[in-house]
């Protein structure tokens, strides 16, 4: 059913539940897993221009954690799975629905809230873009917070 699946990741906290179903479903489905990170140029090129190269750094080698954090999920869940994994720069919302469709996946997985997100009502700004807009199907997945029952403490 699912051949490939991207995971979308901005190394945010949040998104570590959408991490582990995506590896998950990889794992069931005997799936590839493309991890991507996508530096947000609009971020970028609001700084001022002193400081907009050691920014454009500090987030890359974040871009680079946050991947790291995607093949580590996977070679816990399953020793087999191999993630390849991009640092992309762009508008996070056009440059998921990009890479989803230059591999042809079969899905996007990704959290509700990220980074800049967390003051957001139903879902994230980015999340909803590409709900709103890729033509790959996406699953999101929120967070679960400490009170909620389905959330289990390892």
């Amino acid at each position: 059913m699912f051949d490939t699946i991207v995971v979308a990741t901005d190394g945010s906290e949040s998104v570590r539940r959408a991490v582990d179903v995506a590896v998950d479903v990889a794992a069931r489905f005997d799936a590839e897993v493309h991890a991507v990170y996508v530096v947000d140029s609009g971020e970028v090129e609001s700084t001022p221009d002193e400081v907009r190269d050691d920014l454009r750094d500090a987030l890359d080698d974040h871009g680079e954690s946050a991947l790291e954090q995607v093949s580590d999920a996977a070679a816990t869940r399953d020793p087999r799975l191999n993630v390849t994994a991009e640092v992309r720069e762009g508008r996070p919302a056009a440059e998921i629905s990009d890479y989803a469709q230059d591999i042809g996946a079969g899905i996007v997985a990704m959290g509700t809230r990220g980074r800049h997100g967390e003051n957001r009502f139903l879902i994230g700004s980015v999340a909803e873009r590409v709900v709103r807009t890729c033509p790959v199907p996406v699953l999101t997945v929120r967070q679960l917070t400490d009170e909620d029952p389905r959330r289990t403490t390892v």
